[in-house]
């Protein structure tokens, strides 16, 4: 049993999987998943788990050197935009390393999504709550 780590078993082998330049999406309950990505569905019941709640899970475990976010993010969801940017800079400082962060319309990202490793779909119903996570490397 994982004493200290991820406890579900498909997040925690994508995790150990992922190097340098994968992608891995986190995204809220709506989000369409394309069906040549794998589906890693966390989701219970609306809300839960939250999307920051998978967010700090995935960034507890991973090491990343961008994300990108659909632009619709911040004019339609203010306070989870302003969250997630504060725990990437929470991040960035932690390890002394920038990451960045991009933008791109909510079509675009949508779209891009089948980059991905996986696809994590969380129970946030919170719009445009959704974001790529680019692994960076550890040295």
């Amino acid at each position: 049993m994982n004493k200290h780590g991820l406890l579900h078993p498909e997040l925690a082998q994508l995790v150990t999987q992922i190097g340098h330049t994968d992608e891995l999406t986190v995204c809220d309950a709506g989000l369409p998943i394309p069906n040549s990505v794998t589906r890693i569905d966390l989701a219970l019941i609306q809300g839960v788990p939250s999307f920051m709640q998978t967010v700090e899970a995935v960034l507890t475990h991973t090491c990343i050197e961008s994300v990108v976010i659909a632009e619709e993010l911040a004019a339609v969801s203010p306070a989870l935009h302003q969250a997630l940017l504060a725990r990437l800079e929470q991040e960035s400082a932690a390890r002394q390393q920038p990451i960045t962060v991009t933008t791109i319309s909510h079509e675009a990202f949508k779209a891009r999504t089948v980059q991905s490793k996986a696809v994590v779909r969380t129970g946030e119903c919170t719009p445009y709550a959704n974001v790529i996570f680019q692994a960076g490397v550890t040295f």
